[in-house]
């Protein structure tokens, strides 16, 4: 069985409701119930923190732990040098994931201090974004 953690940062935790333009109307805990459903075979790890340091914590904690991460730092995307620090100094494969286009936002969202240390970015697709990650890590990751 594959394991794959996802780490949600800043703001996350009210999908469905902030911002339903941008973000959708459906809450992360009900798509995450479709993942799950839909990934019979992946044995999920869910976290998400508005802080820094937990989001780091938890990172290190999945090291070596899980066959890949999903993380979706959000805001931190873009002013956390010390989460692009954790990212390199693990040995477990990260997906940057953003549900809108960041590229297609407000100027400082274009830049990302995460992405150079993962091994790519699914940006725009909405919720369905976390699946293209999982199925991209389910064909290049080994089972534990």
């Amino acid at each position: 069985m594959h394991k794959i953690a996802i780490i949600n940062g800043p703001n996350l935790n009210l999908l469905g409701s902030r911002e339903p333009e941008i973000y959708g109307a459906v809450s992360f805990e009900t798509y995450f119930a479709h993942l799950q459903a839909h990934f019979p075979s992946v044995e999920f790890f869910y976290f998400q923190s508005n802080v820094e340091g937990e989001i780091i914590n938890h990172l290190q904690a999945c090291n070596q732990n899980v066959d890949g991460i999903l993380l979706n730092a959000a805001a931190y995307t873009h002013t956390s040098i010390a989460i692009a620090d954790t990212v390199k100094a693990i040995d477990t494969p990260v997906i940057e994931i953003h549900i809108s286009n960041v590229l297609a936002r407000e100027a400082y969202r274009k830049t990302s201090y995460i992405a150079s240390a993962c091994i790519g970015s699914i940006s725009g697709l909405g919720l369905e974004g976390y699946a293209l990650g999982v199925s991209y890590l389910l064909t290049k990751t080994k089972t534990s």
